[in-house]
């Protein structure tokens, strides 16, 4: 404990208290002060799969279920007042509409949690006979994924990735995280992920319930 040393620097022996006896004072007198947030790195496009053009530049969908954006963000925890660990928020959103169509809470970055994201929105073209849809994302390993991309194959959606790392590539959906986390989850602090989901899935409900972003 850096507090500790630089006690016993300033004062030496000429007021003695232990370790463990500093530490329950400062605990008491809420001198604690929380570590800087550090951002967690949730892109990864150096990974050596194949990636797709943006096929999006100009266009501009007329129907639901026309282009979907998705992308990751992330959500910081605090499992007591001190410690702090993130989790992820997978989200996919139709770019028409501008509902959520999909999104998953996750303890890691891989690709189960964009998976079960788009699981929940492809109930929305089960039976479909033909399907005209576009999923556009950056070119993050979880979307590159043979996993993931062999289940867009699967529904006949086509592929489009961002060129860069610029965020205007995704636009949409950096739009739709930045509301998540900075309007509907605002100033929340959450322990777990429970708490995450519950309050991303009312946050989801309100979007639905006042309509487009």
């Amino acid at each position: 404990m850096k507090l500790w040393y630089m006690y016993r620097k300033a004062f030496g022996n000429n007021n003695p208290v232990g370790r463990d006896r500093f530490e329950d004072i400062v605990d008491r007198h809420g001198l604690k002060v929380r570590s800087r947030v550090r951002k967690p790195r949730t892109t990864d496009s150096t990974h050596g799969l194949p990636v797709y053009p943006n096929i999006i530049r100009d266009f501009i969908p007329a129907a639901p279920n026309r282009l979907w954006v998705s992308d990751i963000t992330y959500i910081t925890l605090w499992p007591d007042e001190y410690t702090y660990v993130f989790c992820y928020l997978s989200l996919l959103l139709d770019a028409y509409t501008e509902e959520i169509v999909g999104w998953s809470v996750s303890s890691t970055l891989k690709t189960t949690s964009p998976m079960e994201s788009l699981r929940k929105a492809l109930t929305r073209i089960e039976g479909e006979e033909q399907v005209h849809l576009i999923h556009h994302s950056d070119r993050d390993c979880q979307y590159a994924s043979r996993e993931y991309v062999s289940v867009l194959k699967q529904y006949g959606i086509r592929i489009s990735m961002t060129e860069s790392g610029d965020p205007k590539g995704n636009a949409q959906a950096e739009r739709i995280n930045n509301t998540m986390k900075n309007e509907l989850l605002k100033d929340a602090v959450f322990h777990n992920i429970e708490e995450v989901s519950a309050a991303v899935s009312a946050a989801v409900n309100s979007i639905i319930m006042r309509g487009r972003i």
